[in-house]
């Protein structure tokens, strides 16, 4: 169940499961969520995606992303997958969803109905090493900065989702 995602329409109506590899490979719309986190101070939390990930491994993005699993509530799945991942628990709110599509390393295709969850946590996270190489709070200006100066070191999800959460 773990290794299954769930396919969806544009308008977010499940239509089926399919495994997740298989999904990455054909380029399946899918449900996913990104879950974004700020601290008291308005730093967002990024983490550095595990170099051993099956995509975009290495490459800085948000404080984590992940697909629900088939019949799971998709804000019980952005909580699960944050303790998973960081070892953080937060209030999160959904913040807006949004589609995208594109090619990724390792021939795989990334095409998610994405639902971007936002909390605020001043804890230091616990990191899960298989998931997570290191993670960082940077202010959004640094932020900013470092995407124009190297976008390559950062997801495209992140950098699709980014701009719709910072003021400009």
């Amino acid at each position: 169940m773990n290794d299954l995602v769930v396919l969806v329409d544009e308008y977010d109506n499940e239509v089926g499961v399919l495994e997740k590899m298989d999904a990455h490979r054909r380029g399946n719309l899918h449900r996913a969520f990104s879950v974004f986190i700020f601290n008291d101070q308005g730093q967002m939390l990024l983490q550095k995606r595990a170099s051993t990930k099956y995509h975009s491994g290495g490459l800085w993005t948000n404080a984590c992303c992940s697909h629900p699993r088939p019949e799971e509530d998709i804000l019980t799945a952005a909580n699960r997958r944050l303790l998973e991942e960081m070892g953080l628990t937060c209030n999160l709110k959904h913040a807006f969803s949004f589609v995208y599509k594109c090619k990724l390393d390792n021939e795989l295709i990334e095409h998610e109905l994405d639902h971007v969850f936002t909390g605020v946590c001043n804890e230091l996270p616990i990191l899960n090493i298989e998931e997570v190489e290191d993670y960082r709070y940077i202010s959004e200006k640094e932020l900013k900065k470092e995407i124009v100066a190297a976008p390559y070191m950062f997801t495209e999800w992140f950098k699709i989702a980014l701009p719709k959460l910072i003021i400009e």
